[in-house]
């Protein structure tokens, strides 16, 4: 048994009243082209160019790099390439601390409390800002070194290091969370 409303004459003339004169199809198969562009790396190719521009314009600016007293760990496992690309900032920042002005116990208080709050998010990679200590007593960087060690001790913590100067230098650092299995 169909459920197929049957139609009526008066049904069927109103359609083809709307539709119009009609003519048949000569051919019913449709023609693929074979000939696929290949995908091009728009992007990648831009950032190259950029890269040899830079090089080539000799826009280095010695000020800017910082050496001597960066901070770099990374746990045994954790791939030199991956190690690297955090090193060059090459992976997104999901989220941010700026621990300037805090004493230790406050800094450390807010290093647990953010990291807790990251792992719970799942998030991958942080930006911790501790400063290069030039507002402390002595001149130093106390929570650059206080960060340094307690960074070491979680095991949530897989790898850190010195931000690029244009994302603090050795006033922050890079860090690679553990991801929640």
């Amino acid at each position: 048994m169909s459920n197929t409303p049957k139609l009526n004459k008066d049904d069927i003339d109103l359609f083809r009243n709307a539709i119009g004169p009609v003519r048949p199809i000569q051919q019913n198969k449709v023609v693929h082209s074979s000939n696929k562009p290949k995908p091009m790396p728009l992007q990648t190719r831009a950032d190259e160019r950029m890269v040899l521009f830079e090089m080539d314009s000799g826009a280095l600016d010695p000020g800017t790099i910082e050496t001597g007293d960066e901070l770099h760990y990374k746990r045994p496992g954790i791939q030199n390439k991956y190690f690297q690309k955090l090193r060059r900032g090459q992976i997104s920042i999901e989220a941010e601390l700026d621990l300037h002005g805090m004493t230790v116990v406050e800094a450390r208080n807010a290093l647990s409390q953010f990291l807790t709050y990251i792992k719970a998010r799942n998030k991958r990679c942080v930006r911790i800002i501790h400063g290069k200590g030039h507002g402390s007593r002595h001149g130093k960087p106390v929570l650059k070194n206080e960060l340094n060690h307690w960074l070491q001790q979680r095991d949530d913590v897989l790898a850190f290091c010195s931000a690029r100067p244009n994302d603090g230098g050795t006033g922050a650092i890079y860090v690679l969370i553990k991801r929640l299995t």
